[in-house]
């Protein structure tokens, strides 16, 4: 039976997502200058999972920057529906979407019963016991290998050599793997190699495609978005297909800061509820990116401080405030082409103990812009970036 109150607090927790997606790209831009792409989605579920032990400050402070309600006996069942709903996608065939939760914990360690319920439940993360006081390696292999398995072999390290030691106590992973074609596919004989701005002196030639389609499309002086949707079964009305890929192109070559300044949900929210269908000629290069962050110091930079350090309370893990997260590590892949895009992303929290109109208008992306992979029915952003230079892999 549907928890209607859970339900309906859905786009509460898809606006919080939204926002801390929008607040990690602003900080990860600052630290960053060139090709960007990680998963929002892949994030938010891990550090779920982590906040479900979270208590405190830690608590406090993580709901804060994650922008998760502080009423956590509603957040997980709302997150739980959203979970599903994304995973509808599946179940019509046309789209490869798979997202898994997993843990790993120290064999012998007493964890609250409560907190493995909890991602049992709502996050469908089962406990592997493990031994990482004296198998370190071979636990890393293994979660490896499971990431790999889950992201098709898109991602097969995320766990380097040093992340985890004799210390670590519990491992919470979540790993999202997505293909799909577009609705309307580029031609091959269409892509040519076209001219890309990485800024206003510099031009590098990369294969762009190009096609004239009716699309979602709106325009003012500052900026174009244009959506691309993914395919979905022949029956569906145009404009109902489960995710796009929506492309946020400056006006000007070199107005992707000003963009980026002025990215909030808000204005997101409505220059989305501005799209209207349209022909438009799309020229858009083809890119492949691959990216491995280290957040811990990122989110302690956000504001979320005390879950790194010897003030974190975790009481909520192990019923005592003897641990606290040593790593947050997340790696993502993306690749657009004529015929659709593929995208894989994994997040791994590490907790140890002391000692993450009328004319056909043209969209022609060949200066900087920024992209997002969104999930239509909830509007969640599944995954996020920025193009500066397609050339570069």
């Amino acid at each position: 039976m549907k928890d209607n109150t859970a339900y309906g607090l859905i786009p509460t927790v898809v606006k919080g997502n939204t926002a801390f997606a929008l607040d990690l790209y602003a900080q990860l831009c600052k630290e960053n200058s060139g090709n960007l792409f990680f998963s929002p989605y892949s994030l938010s579920t891990a550090l779920a999972m982590t906040y479900v032990g979270a208590a405190g400050e830690t608590g406090k402070q993580m709901s804060q920057v994650l922008h998760f309600p502080q009423n956590q006996a509603e957040f997980h069942p709302a997150f739980l529906h959203l979970q599903d709903q994304v995973n509808e996608v599946n179940q019509k065939g046309e789209i490869e979407l798979h997202i898994a939760n997993a843990l790993w914990g120290q064999k012998g360690y007493s964890l609250e019963a409560d907190f493995k319920e909890s991602l049992s439940n709502y996050y469908s993360a089962v406990l592997k016991q493990v031994d990482f006081k004296t198998e370190t390696e071979k636990v890393r292999q293994d979660i490896n290998l499971w990431v790999a398995i889950i992201t098709l072999q898109k991602i097969k390290e995320l766990v380097k050599a040093g992340i985890l030691n004799h210390l670590t106590r519990l491992v919470l992973v979540n790993a999202i793997y997505f293909k799909a074609n577009w609705a309307s596919q580029f031609k091959r004989h269409d892509t040519k190699d076209a001219p890309f701005w990485v800024n206003q002196k510099l031009p590098v030639n990369v294969p762009t495609m190009n096609q004239k389609h009716l699309f979602n499309y709106m325009a003012n002086d500052k900026i174009q978005i244009l959506e691309l949707p993914y395919t979905a079964p022949d029956d569906t009305p145009l404009g109902n297909n489960s995710l796009s890929m929506i492309v946020l192109l400056p006006q000007q070559g070199d107005g992707l800061a000003e963009l980026e300044r002025s990215l909030n949900t808000q204005q997101l929210d409505k220059w989305l509820g501005r799209l209207r269908s349209q022909d438009v000629k799309v020229s858009l290069p083809k890119f492949k990116i691959s990216t491995h962050f280290e957040l811990s110091k990122v989110l302690t930079k956000m504001g979320m401080s005390t879950a790194f350090n010897e003030k974190a309370d975790f009481s909520g893990i192990d019923g005592t405030q003897e641990l606290f997260i040593t790593s947050i590590v997340h790696q993502a892949f993306v690749d657009v082409n004529e015929e659709g895009n593929e995208a894989a992303a994994a997040t791994a929290v590490v907790v140890g103990l002391r000692g993450m109109s009328p004319a056909s208008p043209t969209f022609r992306a060949d200066h900087p812009f920024i992209f997002l992979i969104r999930h239509n029915l909830s509007g969640s952003i599944l995954f996020m970036g920025r193009i500066v230079d397609p050339s570069e892999k």
